[in-house]
């Protein structure tokens, strides 16, 4: 099976796509989508889509696991990652793949064996788990390899 996660973001998408076969891991690409600050948010949200686009269309995935979005104190910043977060899952789902949502909690307990584990200790055993010489770079890309780990290994819940 091969999944791509995702980490949703407006300036950083961390994406990382894996394949996944009688549990064992194989690293197909991992990296970010980035946009620039002072952009056009509408500009931002079409290079985010244009790029998930490509992503998918190039490595072909069975899956898309993304992070469910939970937010205590920014409003913009929430209302900003939730429309990056909606064109990511319009392009997976214009292109036919199913999407899967975890929440932060999930992914931890998938990882690490613990729900309330430290996001080192969540970037260590991604690292282990896919074999990789050290935690990838930025943080939201080791975050996105976490979430096709964690699809991976619990099949997850389709988004609609």
């Amino acid at each position: 099976m091969r999944i791509i996660g995702i980490d949703p973001g407006y300036a950083i998408v961390g994406v990382g796509c894996i394949d996944y076969e009688g549990n064992k891991f194989k690293v197909v690409e991992y990296g970010a989508i980035t946009t620039k600050a002072g952009e056009d948010m509408f500009d931002r949200l079409k290079k985010i889509y244009d790029e998930a686009v490509d992503l998918i269309t190039r490595t072909k995935p069975d899956a898309v696991a993304i992070e469910e979005l939970f937010f205590q104190n920014n409003q913009k910043t929430a209302i900003n990652v939730a429309q990056a977060r909606g064109v990511l899952v319009l392009a997976a789902k214009n292109l036919g793949v199913p999407v899967f949502e975890y929440t932060p909690l999930q992914v931890k307990q998938a990882v690490v064996g613990y729900g309330r584990a430290e996001k080192k200790q969540v970037q260590q055993m991604t690292k282990a788990i896919l074999n990789l010489s050290e935690v990838p770079k930025p943080d939201d890309t080791a975050d996105a390899l976490a979430l096709a780990v964690c699809h991976a290994h619990t099949g997850g819940r389709l988004m609609w």
